[in-house]
C-alpha cells in the first residue's frame, strides 16, 4: 500500500473558542491563582507576628511614621495636650507593655487610627469636631482598644502581604510600595474588632471621668447634622455605621452599670 501524503486540515491549531472568551479565562485564572497566593501570605504573616511581643513591636517601629502623615509642631497645644490625654487614659491599663506617642495628622477630614508601635494618629478635622475632652477621650480610648486587642497588628500583616503580592505583580522593589499597602490596610479593622475597641474605650471613659456622658455625642451630631456629611463619610470609611454603633455603647454602658450623667470636662485649649 502506498503512502500518501495528505495537507492538513485548515485552521487545525486554531481553537474554535472566540480569542476573548479564552484570555477571559486566561485573566479569571491566573486572578485566582493571585488571589489564593495572596492569601496564603496573609494567614502566615499574620501567624507570624501574633507571635511578636508588643515590646518587640515597639521596639521595631519606635520611629515609624506613615509615608502619607504632615504632622502639625510639636509645639502645637492641641498635640500637647491630646498626648497628656492619651497618658492618663493609659494610665487605667497598667499592664500594657506599649509607650504611646500621638501625631495629628495636618488634615481636614475627621478621623483617628491605631498604628504599629503605639502610633496614635488624629487628624485636625477631628479635633476641630470635638466639643468636650470626654468627646476626645473616647475616641483615643477606642484606639487604645485596638492596642490592647493587637487589631493593628492582624491589619500589619494583610499591609505586608499586599506589599509583596504587589511587588511581585509590579515588578517594583517592596521597600518602595511596602509602607504605602500597609497604611491602607491598617486603617480599616472588622465590625467585631471595632467594637470590641468600643467597649474598651469606655472603660478607659468611665475609668477616668466616673462616668460616660458625652463619649458619643461627637458621633450624635454626626448622625443628625448634614453639614457633618463629610465628616461621617471620612470616619465610616475606617469605623461602624454610626447610628448602630451609638446604640451598641449605650447598650453596654447600661450592663456594665455605668453612670451615663456627670459633669463635661472641657477642653484645653
Amino acid at each position: 500500500m502506498r503512502f500518501v501524503a495528505k495537507q492538513p486540515k485548515e485552521g487545525i491549531n486554531v481553537s474554535d473558542t472566540h480569542p476573548l472568551i479564552e484570555a477571559s479565562a486566561l485573566v479569571a485564572g491566573l486572578t485566582a491563582i493571585f488571589v489564593v497566593i495572596a492569601l496564603l501570605l496573609i494567614f502566615l504573616i499574620e501567624v507570624t507576628l501574633y507571635f511578636v511581643s508588643a515590646e518587640d513591636e515597639a521596639d521595631m517601629f519606635a520611629d515609624w511614621l506613615p509615608v502619607d502623615l504632615v504632622t502639625v509642631s510639636h509645639t502645637d497645644e492641641r498635640l500637647l495636650e491630646t498626648q497628656l490625654l492619651v497618658d492618663r487614659l493609659a494610665g487605667h491599663w497598667p499592664e500594657t507593655s506599649y509607650k504611646f506617642r500621638v501625631e495629628i495628622d495636618d488634615s481636614e477630614q475627621a478621623n483617628a487610627m491605631a498604628l504599629p508601635g503605639g502610633l496614635i494618629i488624629v487628624t485636625q478635622g477631628l479635633l476641630d469636631q470635638v466639643e468636650s475632652e470626654n468627646e476626645l477621650a473616647f475616641v483615643l480610648g477606642h484606639e487604645l482598644g485596638h492596642f490592647k486587642n493587637r487589631d493593628h497588628l492582624r491589619a500589619l500583616g494583610r499591609g505586608v502581604a499586599l506589599s509583596v503580592f504587589f511587588a511581585v505583580v509590579t515588578g517594583n522593589d517592596v521597600a518602595g510600595i511596602g509602607i504605602k499597602a500597609a497604611d491602607v490596610t491598617l486603617r480599616g479593622f472588622s465590625r467585631q474588632q471595632e467594637t470590641k475597641a468600643d467597649d474598651f474605650g469606655l472603660a478607659m471613659v468611665y475609668a477616668e471621668y466616673g462616668h460616660v456622658n458625652e463619649a458619643w455625642r461627637l458621633f450624635e451630631r454626626w448622625d443628625v447634622v448634614d453639614n457633618s456629611f463629610i465628616d461621617l463619610v471620612t470616619y465610616l470609611s475606617t469605623h461602624p455605621e454610626t447610628a448602630d454603633r451609638i446604640e451598641d455603647m449605650r447598650a453596654h454602658a447600661q450592663r456594665e452599670g455605668w453612670n451615663t450623667d456627670g459633669e463635661v470636662t472641657p477642653l484645653r485649649w
